[in-house]
């Protein structure tokens, strides 16, 4: 099993990152903050205004530790990895499996299922450890239309009928989404995702969560040798991880979503940590971005128990588990994907 590392968060505007022996250095104004030995680090994260040195990046490309550039407010920008990895071969099967309109259609299903079931979990969660706070009934009844939904995918023939199915789960989860907002309801309304920008507190939140989760995920995806550019779900299209997206999606409710969530119920984070500009996108503060980032982390340790491999395992590893999984499937090791069903 792959041993789960830690990905360095740079969020301090200003600071500069060096090498120093076999170690890696942050300052800001010329001040050492912190100091980590590289064997620790999988990746670094660096956020706005955030410079690396030419030795540490040369460093890092030897030691195959990604050094990934978002914005402040957490777009993707670029990144620098170590040459392609893995098996050429792998891809050259993922090449040909993504241009099967049958093997697509199968490994898009087993993502949507996964997603789908795991979107039930999240409200039958809800309605399990809030039911004196939410409209249980107005769950249960998503719950039951997310499980139809799931029974309906089975009879598709087309990619297109997929993603219309997986559309209309989503949209019937998030028509309740707000439901699980029990604390500080009046500033973290919900009325339906939007992105690019976000404009309300809850989806400043999960874009940025999101942001972060397909970053980690794309690393699992490189380390066993897929290219993560060449989806099943989501299809080619210049400057999108595909793949990414898609092994992100059975990931998206019960890591990013609950983990929003839990921050918000559990007051971690205040309405007076996000601005509204003129152009009315909703963004977070340096303070905010924070909470996000080390309860993410936090999260990322916890155990949970895989249902396929049959193992306890952290949270942070089921990346790279189930990146490894879709490799076996496109080799021809196992028959089928197998998504990871959140229990």
């Amino acid at each position: 099993m792959k041993k789960l590392l830690n990905t360095l968060y740079v969020t301090t505007q200003g600071s500069y990152i060096r090498k120093e022996n076999e170690t890696i250095v942050v300052e800001v104004k010329g001040d050492k903050i912190l100091q980590l030995p590289i064997h620790t680090i999988d990746s670094i994260v660096c956020f706005g205004n955030v410079l690396c040195s030419p030795f540490l990046i040369g460093f890092c490309a030897e030691k195959n530790i990604s050094i990934s550039f978002l914005t402040e407010h957490g777009r993707f920008l670029g990144s620098i990895r170590s040459p392609v990895s893995g098996n050429v071969l792998l891809r050259r099967d993922q090449y040909r499996l993504a241009d099967d309109c049958d093997a697509t259609l199968g490994i898009a299903i087993n993502i949507i299922v996964g997603k789908i079931i795991n979107s039930s979990v999240v409200l039958k969660r809800a309605t399990r450890d809030h039911a004196d706070k939410i409209d249980t009934n107005k769950l249960k009844k998503t719950i039951a239309e997310l499980h139809r939904l799931v029974d309906a995918i089975g009879t598709v023939h087309t990619i297109e009928e997929a993603r219309g199915i997986e559309g209309a789960a989503a949209q019937k989860y998030f028509e309740v989404f707000d439901e699980l907002v029990i604390a500080q309801k009046e500033h973290f309304i919900f009325s339906g995702r939007n992105r690019r920008p976000p404009l309300d507190n809850i989806n400043a939140l999960l874009s940025y969560i999101y942001t972060i989760l397909s970053h980690d995920i794309r690393s699992a995806i490189e380390t066993v040798g897929l290219d993560p550019s060449v989806g099943f779900l989501h299809r080619d299209r210049p400057g999108r991880y595909g793949l990414a997206l898609d092994l992100m999606e059975e990931f998206r409710p019960f890591i990013a979503d609950r983990l929003v969530l839990s921050i918000i119920n559990r007051n971690q984070i205040q309405p007076k940590q996000f601005t509204t500009s003129i152009t009315r996108a909703v963004t977070m503060d340096e303070g905010a971005r924070k909470t996000v980032l080390i309860a993410y982390q936090q999260r990322k340790q916890e155990k949970i128990h895989h249902p396929f491999i049959k193992e306890d395992v952290q949270i942070g590893s089921l990346f790279y588990i189930q990146a490894n999984l879709l490799a076996r499937h496109i080799r021809g090791d196992i028959d089928g994907y197998p998504p990871f069903i959140w229990r």
